[in-house]
């Protein structure tokens, strides 16, 4: 996706969400109704979580819009439904799965389609294997796929690891790599913090690469600097994925989404010091007329 000087942006960065009433001014313009924010959303960043498909398929109609509101090189990166993931938990989950298929292929015809990820719940460890083999061996070899572990077991650094390593190089599958270390590090400053802390896995940290697509979900606090140390690890790591060809998706999470623009932001200025070369910059939208008369006012008496 071509970023406001007209250069492709090296990666896919993006938020958990589009929809968030406290980004106007940051995402939106003042005031500009829900049923716009997508559009202005998708003219700042380049990708979206797109979570809602975890416990709802989207209509028809929704998905429609979606790329009708959204311009060329925007990816959806869409969560399989928890009806396959934990319910089912992949077990005859075959007319679920084609039904999410036909739902989402609107947006993979229009281009407009990322990495599609399966996240696993806690309970579905490696004794599974055969499982999730059998699972993704029968998905579409024309879309991008994700895998995030979260059983404590799949990261043994050991025989379990290796295995499922193996099975998505194999596949050219991805696997989501997720740090919520910014989030653990020390007790929660608000309440919503505190609930964060009490959902969100500590599942161990890996850079592990198996396909063209690198996902790094990254959790960060409120107050974003606290965030800093864990950022400078992982963009020398992003700008090195850039530099191997390979076309990193990266999301910013904060436990209050008003505060994942600013996290995203402080990533993206990073990343332009390691890449100088390429424009990572993060447009803001444009000031309403009432704003941009006042400060024409104020250069004219000056």
């Amino acid at each position: 996706m071509t970023s406001i000087t007209g250069k492709v942006r090296p990666i896919f960065l993006g938020c958990p969400v589009w929809a968030c009433g406290h980004w106007a001014g940051e995402i939106y313009p003042a005031r500009t109704p829900r049923k716009d924010w997508l559009h202005w959303y998708s003219r700042t960043f380049n990708t979206v979580e797109g979570n809602s498909t975890f416990y709802a398929l989207p209509s028809p109609d929704a998905i429609q819009r979606w790329a009708e509101q959204t311009p060329d090189g925007f990816r959806f990166a869409l969560k399989f439904p928890r009806t396959i993931s934990h319910e089912l938990e992949l077990e005859q989950a075959g007319p679920a799965t084609c039904e999410f298929i036909h739902r989402i292929e609107p947006l993979h015809a229009a281009g407009r389609l990322g990495p599609t990820f399966l996240q696993l719940g806690p309970r579905f460890g490696p004794e599974r294997f055969s499982v999730l083999a059998r699972f993704l061996e029968q998905l579409p070899r024309d879309f991008a796929w994700a895998v995030e572990l979260r059983h404590v077991d799949w990261f043994d650094s050991g025989d379990q690891e290796k295995r499922v390593n193996d099975l998505l190089k194999r596949l050219e599958i991805d696997k989501v790599l997720f740090d919520s270390r910014p989030l653990f590090q020390s007790p929660p400053d608000d309440e919503i913090e505190k609930v964060s802390q009490n959902r969100k896995p500590r599942t161990p940290v890996r850079q592990t690469i198996t396909g063209k697509y690198p996902m790094l979900r990254l959790v960060g606090r409120n107050r974003v600097e606290l965030a800093d140390r864990f950022l400078n690890q992982w963009v020398p790591i992003i700008a090195g994925w850039v530099r191997q060809g390979l076309n990193p998706f990266v999301f910013a999470h904060a436990p209050d989404d008003k505060f994942a623009v600013k996290f995203a932001r402080r990533l993206a200025e990073r990343l332009q010091t390691e890449m100088p070369k390429s424009d990572c910059s993060i447009p803001w939208p444009p000031a309403p007329v009432r704003q941009l008369s006042l400060l024409n006012e104020i250069g004219d008496e000056k």
